[in-house]
């Protein structure tokens, strides 16, 4: 498809979309698109020349093509409001042909439910599409109109008037199409035009030949046809469009033979029983239109002027049609009474019939006063979406317009809805400026329904646009001077009711910096209106909670603005009571207030004096308490007698920050005194355990264990021997044996006790025993005798075996005697 539509020159500039279908067998799809270069909208009639695959002769192929060309450039040649606008040429390719029109909505025939060729899924304009009432009269108007044209100043006849040859534009204005079989006059010189008629072919296709279902009874019985032929067509179409399912009298079925018999049968009685679908006041006409006799049946112009036209909403769509033939001034005073003829009309009609012809009239500045109370009025009844698709774009323009005024006095009586439906973009750079500009016109009556509109939109408007645009302005309003002082009474009045209105919804500053000094700026001259919107707006501030106007500025500057006004001699007695009242309420709020201040600040004055004994005496503690509480940081503070003076000195009551720093001393000075008085505890110093000499208690240990082994010898000499050796031990070789003993291998033995802290039972027993055998005397002589002195051992040994194998009860004296004959030199001799 994409590329069929291609290789059409003109169509390459188009974007489309498949929207209807219409023409003979609804053989033309038609696209809706617009121009790229020019934006403009079109519709593209398309014909495929694949759909001729369905006839299998070429001379039917080549018939369909030439009646579909003659057709198109017929339609070409004639320029009529109700006949289909071609903006470019039929064009032919090798697949198709092609032609653009106007921007179409659909054709009569989808409109009716015949959606043949029509894409799927369905466009959603076509789904469940009702034609209204109103349509319906206004289209039989148009085809009427369209009719008188082609008769009266064409002299051609359509033949072929159906639902396929009717198309419905963009803005639902009904237009003829399909001259595929009109037939021209042959008439040159005469006055009566004459036509000729080719007969209905059965043997070819059914989209060469006219519709026989709409046919005139003389074209199908007598070969002959005239104007009324096509009335007859318009008759048969108003039944197929009031018929409940939307179908003719009789269906040929492409049958020549049954349509002649059914018109050979259709006559006045069969007509009338037919007819009970067709409204009242237009079943009569349909009965002449439908007439078997010619000539009773009436001309178009006839046809336009009855009754049934005659319908309020069909005037009013007539009447928009002929604008362009009229004046301003008739223009105006239809323009007045639209509004109220809008009510009546479906809000579709409105939107798609009514406002594009009031669209037209905004380029015509002089009538858009006239025109935006009917746009505006259609406004309140569109959604948002349908007011920013079809109305905003083509009233942007006129926002923007400065004259005449009344266009903006018109869009400021409904400056509510335009910010209700515009987008916020809009609204910034539009309708604010709108504003703007209409404060400085110089025209009173904009200025003053201006300010009557700002207070309701003040919610909507920035506070950098209010504070540089809006009440700049207002200001220079209230303060221009004029040679006659009554002209800007009024303005300045509605100025500050304005401003009064407007004064909830600024913020504080803003109504300190901007509204107060303006208020004593103002040019009153003893007025007493402009002095009673003074006083009103003084009123609301003074009551106002937002505000929080504060005493200073009551006393030192409205106070000495308003008390000279007392003296005025302008006021009525209601107005100086008025403004006695306020001047009494504002100096009761200033000694109130300052009254409430002073007793704030003599109690805190004395606070703070209660606060500084309770705190030195708090803090006379003993030199032990200081100094611990000089280490932990813990001193009380006094206040700092800047503090004390700047609180002293203050005469207009305290700031929030002064009264929280007080409250902050308060709540140390009671939790101070809560706590208990901090005293010095004494800290026992832990005793360190002196270290255990271990090389000491092993050596007093093993020598323990030698005596221990001596002592158990059974033999007295042998013990005698032991004790001996082990007093010669450990009086003469103690260095000796500790330098032994401590060994690398028994030093690492040790080591690895003490580390470990513990030693199994087993280890140490062993370790024991082994000392123990190393300790004897036997092991002592075996083991440390050297080897040069073996002889003398060996006499040694025998000696004493001798006298210990004596009888263990020998006296005492013999022990004595033994142990007195061992000389030194033997011990001596045993222990080298």
């Amino acid at each position: 498809m994409t590329h069929t539509i291609q290789q059409n020159q003109f169509v390459c500039q188009v974007s489309v979309r498949t929207i209807c279908s219409a023409g003979p067998g609804l053989l033309w799809k038609v696209y809706s698109g617009y121009k790229k270069s020019t934006k403009q909208e079109a519709a593209i009639f398309l014909f495929e020349k694949r759909i001729l695959e369905r006839w299998s002769s070429k001379t039917d192929r080549e018939l369909i093509l030439e009646t579909l060309k003659r057709g198109i450039m017929q339609l070409t040649k004639l320029r009529h409001p109700q006949i289909l606008t071609v903006q470019h040429p039929l064009e032919e390719s090798r697949d198709s042909l092609a032609f653009a029109t106007e921007p179409v909505f659909a054709s009569l025939a989808n409109a009716l439910g015949n959606l043949e060729n029509v894409p799927q899924p369905l466009p959603t304009n076509l789904k469940n599409y009702k034609l209204l009432d109103i349509e319906i009269r206004y289209g039989l108007l148009q085809l009427g109109e369209g009719l008188a044209f082609l008769h009266g100043d064409v002299k051609l006849l359509h033949q072929n008037l159906c639902p396929e040859s009717i198309v419905i534009n963009l803005h639902g204005v009904w237009k003829i199409f399909g001259f595929d079989f009109c037939a021209l006059n042959q008439s040159t010189d005469s006055k009566q035009p004459s036509w000729s008629y080719i007969e209905y072919d059965p043997t070819a296709p059914y989209v060469t030949c006219p519709q026989l279902d709409y046919q005139a009874p003389e074209c199908i019985l007598a070969s002959s046809n005239s104007p009324s032929s096509d009335i007859f067509s318009l008759g048969m179409l108003i039944y197929v469009i009031y018929s409940p399912d939307n179908r003719p009298l009789h269906e040929s079925q492409n049958d020549l033979s049954k349509c002649k018999r059914f018109l050979e049968n259709f006559k006045g009685s069969a007509v009338s029983s037919k007819l009970f679908s067709v409204p009242e006041n237009l079943k009569d006409t349909a009965k002449l239109m439908l007439s078997h006799n010619p000539e009773l049946r009436p001309d178009p112009h006839q046809f336009i002027k009855i009754e049934y036209f005659m319908d309020i909403g069909v005037k009013t769509l007539n009447y928009l049609d002929k604008l362009f033939q009229w004046d301003n001034l008739q223009k105006s005073q239809f323009y007045k009474g639209l509004p109220q003829v809008l009510k009546q009309l479906p809000h579709r009609v409105i939107l798609h019939r009514v406002l594009p012809s009031l669209y037209k009239e905004l380029v015509n500045p002089p009538m858009i006063p006239f025109v935006l109370p009917s746009i505006l009025q259609v406004m309140e009844s569109c959604e948002i979406e349908e007011f920013r698709e079809h109305i905003l774009p083509n009233l942007k323009p006129v926002l923007a317009l400065e004259d005449p005024p009344q266009i903006s006095l018109v869009l400021m009586q409904q400056v509510n809805l335009l910010l209700k439906l515009c987008p916020a973009d809009v609204i910034k750079s539009d309708i604010v400026p709108m504003l703007t500009r209409a404060l400085e016109s110089g025209w009173e009556q904009l200025q003053e329904l201006c300010l009557t509109a700002l207070p309701n939109i003040v919610t909507m408007i920035e506070g950098p646009v209010m504070k540089n645009a809006i009440l700049p302005r207002i200001k220079k309003i209230c303060l221009n001077k004029k040679p006659n002082g009554n002209a800007t009474l009024g303005i300045r009045v509605n100025c500050l009711l304005c401003l009064a209105k407007m004064l909830p919804n600024f913020d504080r500053w803003l109504v300190y910096d901007e509204i107060l000094p303006l208020l004593q700026e103002i040019p009153h001259t003893g007025e007493p209106a402009i002095l009673m919107a003074i006083i009103g707006i003084y009123r609301l501030l003074l009551t106002h909670s937002k505000m929080g106007i504060s005493k200073e500025i009551l006393a030192t500057k409205v106070l000495p603005f308003l008390l000279p006004l007392c003296i005025e001699q302008n006021l009525s007695s209601s107005q100086f009571e008025t403004l006695s009242t306020l001047v009494i309420d504002m100096i009761n709020r200033v000694t109130t207030e300052h009254r409430e201040a002073l007793k704030q600040l003599d109690a805190v004055r004395r606070e703070t004096q209660q606060f500084e004994k309770e705190l030195s005496a708090t803090t006379q503690i003993t030199f032990p308490q200081q100094n611990i509480l000089n280490d932990m940081n813990v001193t009380a503070q006094k206040p700092s007698t800047n503090m004390v003076k700047q609180s002293v000195g203050m005469e207009n009551g305290l700031t929030i920050e002064e009264k929280f720093r007080l409250a902050q001393q308060q709540e140390t000075h009671q939790r101070l005194q809560s706590q208990e008085p901090l005293t010095p505890k004494t800290i026992s110093s832990i005793s360190k355990q002196q270290p255990k000499d271990l090389t000491a208690t092993l050596l007093k240990n093993n020598l323990d264990e030698l005596n221990l082994s001596a002592s158990k010898s059974p033999n007295s000499q042998s013990n005698y021997i032991g004790q001996n050796l082990n007093t010669t031990w450990n009086n003469q070789n103690a260095n000796q044996l500790n330098s032994q003993f401590l060994t690398p291998p028994m030093s690492s033995q040790m080591m690895n006790w003490t580390m470990n802290n513990t030693t199994s039972s087993t280890n140490w027993n062993s370790t024991q025993s082994s000392w123990n055998m190393m300790t004897s005397p036997n092991n002592l002589n075996s083991s440390w005798v050297p080897q040069t002195n073996l002889t003398k051992k060996a006499e040694y040994e025998s000696k004493v075996n001798s006298q210990i194998l004596q009888p263990m009860a020998s006296p005492p004296n013999v022990q004595t005697q033994a142990k007195t004959n061992l000389s030194n030199q033997d011990i001596m001799d045993l222990l080298s």
